[in-house]
């Protein structure tokens, strides 16, 4: 019984999160069907995609702040309304395309929420029920199995169930109001918050890690590289290769996606052992490895081939996890304990500037007719770049 009512306690929280990821994953199977079915064009498609980042960011930079001050549950239970209602609009589709975009915003900002809110909260949980090293394996779990899923079984119902532009959004929608439902009697572990203002020191500590060139030529060159190279496996590449799988084009993507963010989470021990605090040895290998899957999607777009996408999908899915983990463990030896907190989210958010990507290179692709394969190869060099400045300076300003 401890162990049921233990149970009971971080479960719920981790079914947030979960949700909260499946929702704002969803649309990536979706997308393909908005162009292989409804025809839509590339260069808003990508935009949709894009505005959630609007969303995300602000969600973010709200959610911890607000879970301090109101609750855990109080912050988490409103940001999991707005992502259904966000699906709702989203089954609204076939109706108009402003429907997607609103939609795609109150996914990022119910994201950004829940991601953070609703961490510490199963933190705290699973500290309360005396598994305080759990909680961040949880965590990864419940947000890595949110995206994986809802990708997977968006693109599965748009396959093989009726209404392929509404059944899915409806699904999330009816799963975030239950998990909504299951977090209500779930104990809130905020405590009672004192007001406390900014100190001179705090923000002195923040801007002297800025200001650190390992964070500016170290840190900052490889965070794009993190969210670019997954949107580039599971959003730019699968509707490129989409006539070779015709009929399964969303299960495609969707296994795509899940492919590319289990590689990520599957690598991310890898990052620990080859991180070093007198190198930058494990950024670089992650740098080099998106690099690599960008020639190899290059490769795939160029031939056609199906096997190259899940090819690139695995080496991309891996640089993703390595530049994550890594970033973070540079950011963690740079910035002091009470400075960390909000460098982190600086990272954070340079990490999300590579959801611009497949925004970037459709209306570049538009613009000046290039080829998809020589946009990618572009990339690739600008990597390649970025590379080379790392590696100059991976064993100055060391910590």
């Amino acid at each position: 019984m401890p162990a049921s009512r233990a149970a009971r306690g971080w479960l719920p929280a981790a079914a947030a999160v979960f949700a909260a990821g499946w929702g704002a994953n969803q649309f990536t199977p979706l997308s393909v069907v908005y162009r292989t079915q409804a025809h839509w064009p590339p260069v808003p498609v990508a935009a949709m995609f894009t505005t959630y980042l609007l969303g995300l960011l602000p969600g973010l930079l709200l959610g911890g702040p607000a879970a301090d001050r109101f609750g855990r549950r109080r912050t988490v239970r409103p940001a999991l309304v707005l992502s259904a209602v966000a699906s709702a609009l989203l089954a609204a589709a076939p109706v108009s395309r402003t429907f997607v975009y609103a939609s795609r915003l109150g996914t990022g900002i119910a994201a950004g929420i829940v991601l953070t809110a609703g961490t510490k909260w199963l933190l705290e949980l699973s500290a309360r029920a005396g598994r305080p090293d759990a909680g961040g394996r949880r965590a990864t779990y419940a947000t890595g199995g949110g995206f994986a899923a809802g990708a997977l079984t968006a693109g599965a119902l748009t396959a093989w169930l009726p209404q392929p532009m509404v059944l899915p959004c409806l699904v999330h929608c009816l799963l975030a109001l239950l998990v909504c439902g299951a977090t209500g009697r779930v104990p809130d572990t905020a405590r009672v918050p004192a007001a406390a203002p900014v100190r001179p020191r705090l923000a002195g500590l923040y801007r002297a890690v800025v200001r650190n060139p390992r964070f500016m030529w170290v840190v900052l060159p490889a965070s794009p590289a993190v969210f670019g190279a997954a949107t580039v496996a599971y959003v730019v590449l699968p509707p490129l290769v989409a006539d070779r799988v015709p009929g399964y084009e969303p299960v495609f993507s969707g296994l795509v996606t899940a492919l590319t963010l289990a590689t990520g989470i599957a690598v991310q021990p890898l990052a620990a052992r080859l991180d070093h605090a007198h190198s930058a040895r494990a950024t670089l290998v992650g740098m080099i490895t998106v690099i690599g899957g960008l020639l190899v999607g290059a490769c795939a777009v160029h031939d056609g081939s199906v096997g190259l996408v899940l090819g690139a999908a695995v080496l991309l899915g891996a640089g993703y996890g390595l530049t994550l983990a890594s970033g973070l463990r540079e950011i963690e030896r740079l910035a002091p304990p009470k400075a960390l907190r909000s460098t982190a989210f600086l990272h954070q958010g340079a990490t999300y500037s590579g959801f611009l990507t497949p925004l970037l290179l459709a209306v570049t692709a538009g613009a000046w007719a290039a080829s998809y394969p020589a946009l990618l190869a572009g990339l690739a060099a600008i990597g390649l770049l970025c590379l080379a400045v790392t590696a100059r300076h991976s064993r100055r300003s060391l910590p």
